[in-house]
């Protein structure tokens, strides 16, 4: 009994045939942008060790009155929290410079190795970007205002200390807004790939 070979598939005539559209990769970020993504997290760091040192039972440039109600378990956890909390976000905005703000890395469960959609990333920075710039927009008037429970030493260096947080949201913007310039022009240049495979069929 001989076998027979089951029939080939018919196949579309090459001019029928609509042509693959290979994928747009996303343009590098600038060199500007990545420095601005990395100071981003440097920024947050001399308040936040500041405020570690507070933890850790140092006055820190408080009086011995002004540092009273810093050494409470409580606003010790509060003065941690908020230390760590603020540091993990300016580290997000490296996300915005880096593949993992393309696709989610894969051992995030359930969307690890999904691809990030760009406004999942511009809608949330962006308006991080605008709050943190409301909230320090005062910070360079920090000598103007009285400090009576910090000494003088201490007033002028906790003030040296939070004056890189007047940079914290206008770095996130423009880091945001190379983000989505690069995204727009990868969706432009697909846009007009497939115009042009449509003009061809």
């Amino acid at each position: 009994m001989t076998l027979r070979k089951p029939p080939a598939s018919p196949q579309l005539p090459a001019a029928l045939r609509t042509p693959a559209i290979s994928p747009t990769p996303v343009a590098p970020p600038p060199r500007w942008a990545v420095r601005a993504a990395h100071l981003t997290a440097l920024v947050v760091l001399p308040s936040g060790l500041w405020r570690i040192a507070l933890v850790l039972g140092h006055p820190a440039g408080y009086t011995e009155a002004g540092f009273e109600p810093f050494a409470t378990v409580d606003a010790k956890v509060w003065m941690l929290t908020l230390s760590v909390v603020s540091e993990l976000v300016a580290l997000l905005t490296l996300g915005l410079v880096r593949p993992w703000g393309e696709v989610v890395p894969r051992w995030i469960p359930l969307i690890g190795g999904r691809r990030v959609r760009p406004l999942a990333a511009v809608v949330p920075a962006a308006l991080g970007a605008a709050a943190l710039t409301l909230i320090w927009a005062t910070v360079p008037l920090w000598w103007t205002y009285p400090h009576a429970d910090l000494t003088p030493t201490g007033n002028l260096v906790v003030g040296i200390l939070y004056q890189p947080l007047f940079l914290w949201g206008p770095l996130t913007a423009a880091v945001t807004v190379s983000y989505h310039r690069r995204h727009r022009a990868r969706h432009r240049a697909r846009h007009r790939a497939r115009h042009r495979v449509r003009r061809r069929g």
